[in-house]
């Protein structure tokens, strides 16, 4: 199988390029990314060096003369690429437009010309909105309450807008809010850890009982493998149901790294509008066999251990820390 994969050098991007790459051992994988300030080619580090399966290109997904003609005849597309921090989108909305609409765009139509045979498609679960009881399914309506997650939902409009003139194999996997090793620290699991390794305070948005679920990056990129290998097509939430208030998280890393919280934890001003809770149903996917394995209280210790000893992979100035 011949894949194509934008933003692979992100944090969820080479979580499923090795995903792919060590499940599929007869695949070919094209990476493209631009590499900004939250893409690094050392989270890439293990597969790159197969020159025969692996092939790496820093480009733009806009920028599609680059890679449109090595595409040609592709199985399998991914679009992983997008802007994706709330609190920027706020202030450079337009840059969100561009890269996660526009750029989805770009990138959905180009594959559709160079006849690639499926097209997947990396939203959010935040195109619903929140939901303040109840779980969302994959048919209810969409409802964005900020620019990023507008971007996204616009760019799911223009690619389902697509099956009713085309018979494109054609999949959108909405997900949780993500973690894992490697995520850019400006979310709130990796800034928390960031700002007490350099001995800062932990800056939680207004009262910071804003609920999350989490989910694994290995689960999420499980679930995207899975979902290729059934040959699915639609729509599908990946999540966990495992809810955690933002206090509740940053309290979470304090213990593990023997802070006090009280000393610790400080609240700012709330974003413009700061959705209280976000919530959608899995039961679509766990038809499948798949449920998420790993937790965040589990997991944590090992992705402390990772920023412990990597965090200065982070060279740019991160906003309100």
């Amino acid at each position: 199988m011949k894949i194509f994969i934008t933003g692979g050098a992100g944090f969820i991007g080479s979580h499923i390029c090795e995903k792919l790459y060590f499940n599929m051992p007869n695949s070919k994988i094209l990476i493209l990314d631009k590499l900004t300030y939250a893409a690094n080619k050392s989270f890439l580090s293990k597969i790159l060096k197969d020159k025969k399966r692996v092939r790496f290109l820093q480009s733009d997904i806009i920028d599609n003369k680059k890679y449109k003609n090595l595409i040609k005849n592709f199985d399998l597309a991914i679009n992983v690429a997008a802007e994706s921090h709330v609190d920027r989108s706020f202030t450079n909305s337009t840059l969100f437009t561009k890269t996660n609409t526009f750029g989805a765009h770009i990138f959905f139509q180009t594959c559709l010309n160079s006849k690639v045979k499926k097209i997947i498609h990396v939203s959010t679960d935040e195109v619903y909105g929140e939901k303040l009881s109840g779980s969302f399914k994959e048919n209810d309506k969409l409802n964005p309450t900020n620019p990023y997650s507008a971007s996204k939902a616009a760019a799911e409009i223009i690619i389902n807008s697509y099956k009713y003139h085309l018979k494109s194999n054609i999949l959108i996997v909405r997900g949780n809010n993500i973690f894992g090793k490697r995520q850019y620290p400006e979310k709130l699991i990796p800034s928390c850890i960031y700002n007490l390794l350099k001995n800062k305070p932990i800056r939680l948005h207004g009262n910071g009982k804003h609920i999350r679920c989490y989910l694994s990056v290995n689960d999420f990129a499980d679930a995207v493998y899975l979902l290729i290998k059934k040959k699915k097509i639609g729509t599908y939430n990946i999540g966990n149901n495992k809810y955690y208030r933002n206090i509740d998280v940053a309290k979470l890393i304090c213990r593990n790294l023997n802070f006090n919280p009280k000393k610790f934890i400080k609240f700012i001003k709330d974003r413009p509008f700061n959705d209280k809770r976000y919530s959608i149903n899995i039961s679509k996917i766990k038809t499948l066999g798949w449920k998420p394995k790993r937790n965040l209280n589990s997991e944590i210790k090992s992705i402390i251990k990772w920023y412990s000893n990597n965090y200065k992979i982070f060279k740019f100035k991160i906003s309100n820390l």
